[in-house]
């Protein structure tokens, strides 16, 4: 999902935008923006999504038995 065709062009995904806080970036362009501005400037630079954390299953549901071969 991190090479999209269709991508949300938001500057927290722009490759010159810098992270301020969780609600604002500071971009080469266009200054201090909210993270959900963009511009026609956007360049997308994957490096910089995050992806969603995985699902972990309790661990209290396995026994020993089930690590032993």
């Amino acid at each position: 999902m991190l090479f999209r065709k269709k991508m949300e062009r938001f500057c927290a995904y722009c490759a010159f935008a810098g992270k301020i806080d969780d609600e604002s970036v500071i971009c080469k362009k266009c200054g201090v923006v909210p993270s959900t501005h963009h511009c026609r400037r956007f360049r997308y630079d994957p490096l910089k999504r995050v992806p969603p954390q995985a699902v972990t299953e309790n661990g209290e549901a396995y026994r020993d038995a089930d690590f032993t071969l």
